[in-house]
């Protein structure tokens, strides 16, 4: 387990936690979190910059086959996963082990939708006997951020349309690394934008984001009913960093 810990650049106007990011992202056999498996993830570091000064990249064998849907997504077919992955449960020790390094040195790991990433990868660990992280912190998600900071923009909130939104560039979307980076300058830009408007306390971001997840998912809610993509007693889930 590497030890995460970088010397902060001095910043002005923006809040202090932008000067050292950790960055997580999974690539999956699918969107199912309790039973969809890694095939590829990316844990790093960011400066105040955005540069990266510290990368590491697992292609993991999940030991069950890639739907052609996945593949299509993220470009790792399961003969390839088979023949080059690292098996699955040495692969996802390592990726809970650098997570918990940088959580417990107190530096916050931007996860864009960070539900699904924490999530999946919790059921990961408990299937391959590694002991999860039940209750990740401090954990950014700049889709909840830019949700709440930006409520009534129109059009979609992938990670490819927010990043264009905020000028940050975004090549090989859908491949780990790539969309780590991406999420973590993201939230950078997105501190640089709204700084008034965000806390410089780690801890009261991540409870803000928390209640801000929870009353959009009530509002999703409303709007799938409305649709009819939901029934009137189903609910979206607005738990947040994990479920």
């Amino acid at each position: 387990m590497q030890s995460w810990h970088a010397t902060p650049l001095p910043l002005f106007d923006v809040p202090s936690w932008t000067r050292v990011m950790g960055v997580f992202d999974l690539e999956t056999t699918g969107i199912e979190v309790e039973s969809d498996r890694i095939v590829t993830a990316h844990v790093g570091l960011l400066d105040a910059a955005g540069n990266v000064i510290r990368a590491r990249d697992w292609l993991v064998d999940p030991g069950t086959e890639i739907p052609e849907g996945a593949t299509a997504v993220h470009g790792i077919t399961t003969e390839h996963a088979r023949e080059h992955g690292s098996p699955a449960r040495g692969a996802i020790g390592e990726i809970v082990d650098e997570l918990r390094a940088l959580l417990d040195a107190g530096i916050p790991v931007v996860a864009y939708n960070a539900p699904f990433d924490f999530s999946l990868l919790k059921h990961e660990a408990n299937r391959h006997g590694v002991d999860p992280i039940h209750a990740p912190s401090p954990v950014i998600d700049p889709l909840v951020v830019d949700k709440a900071l930006d409520r009534y923009r129109r059009g979609k909130r992938t990670l490819e349309v927010v990043a264009a939104h905020y000028a940050i560039r975004l090549d090989g979307a859908h491949e780990a690394s790539a969309d780590a980076v991406a999420a973590g300058r993201v939230a950078q830009a997105i501190a640089e934008r709204y700084s008034t408007q965000l806390p410089s306390d780690l801890s009261v971001l991540h409870t803000q984001q928390i209640s801000w997840a929870r009353a959009q998912a009530v509002s999703l809610t409303e709007y799938f009913i409305k649709i009819g993509r939901i029934e009137p007693d189903d609910q979206v889930d607005g738990s947040w960093p994990i479920r």
